[in-house]
């Protein structure tokens, strides 16, 4: 179904009442990403919040190059499906090339680290190559969402500056989502099949796909919705030049 389109000032009403947010700390530091979803559809109303949220996000010379294609019922069940196949017979037809094995010293560390934590969570050992290629594959049904944002640009020029923009863009997405005690994971794996969408959608090749945000109420009582992820002191990361 589309997002109906409505005019609103104010906090709109939601479920008999005004919409509640969380302050912007509380925002911050209660994101996570979620991996299980109930299938509980996110009012019209609602969706269209997270994207008036989102298109405030900053851009190069305020070009504004996100083009986002919200994916919901029949529709996201069918991809879903498209993808899984896709993804067993090894189809991939990716925008934007992905190595895990390119990320270096601290970084593949941490890489390894979230890896550990996953799967643990979800018990399943590292030898265990089956169940392992199982939890991977639940990327392509969307975590069973029942929405699903797909981030697609313009490209120009070496595309670092555009990809930037479609990055806040997203995180700001992510933010509002979580704001309204909604949950959401970016999915760097959907743009494993951009060619195969764009078919699926009918998406100009002009545009490329960057990655996809699953997003609904989570899934509470799912193991591996407990995961939350470190971070690193602000000392490894920021340097003081006074």
């Amino acid at each position: 179904m589309s997002i109906t389109a409505l005019a609103t000032n104010g906090l709109v009403e939601s479920n008999g009442g005004p919409s509640q947010t969380l302050s912007f700390e509380e925002t911050v530091r209660t994101r996570r990403s979620f991996r299980q979803f109930l299938p509980t559809p996110v009012p019209d109303a609602q969706i269209l919040q997270v994207l008036e949220d989102a298109q405030r996000s900053p851009s190069n010379c305020n070009t504004q190059p996100w083009n986002t294609h919200i994916v919901s019922g029949e529709r996201i069940a069918g991809l879903g499906r498209l993808l899984t196949a896709q993804n067993e017979a090894q189809r991939f037809t990716p925008d934007f090339t992905f190595d895990m094995e390119c990320f270096y010293g601290a970084y593949g560390e941490r890489r390894r680290a979230h890896g550990k934590t996953f799967y643990e969570a979800m018990g399943v050992t590292r030898e265990d190559r089956a169940s392992r290629d199982k939890a991977s594959a639940s990327n392509y049904s969307f975590f069973g969402a029942p929405h699903a944002a797909l981030l697609f640009m313009p490209s120009f020029g070496d595309n670092v500056r555009v990809a930037g923009d479609i990055g806040m863009y997203g995180q700001t997405f992510l933010l509002s989502l979580a704001a309204r005690g909604l949950g959401g994971i970016p999915q760097t794996a959907i743009g494993f099949f951009a060619q195969t969408i764009r078919d699926y959608l009918g998406i100009s090749d002009e545009l490329k796909l960057m990655f996809a945000i699953s997003f609904g109420h989570p899934d509470y009582s799912a193991p591996v919705n407990g995961i939350r992820m470190g971070r690193v002191p602000v000392s490894e990361s920021v340097t003081f030049h006074r």
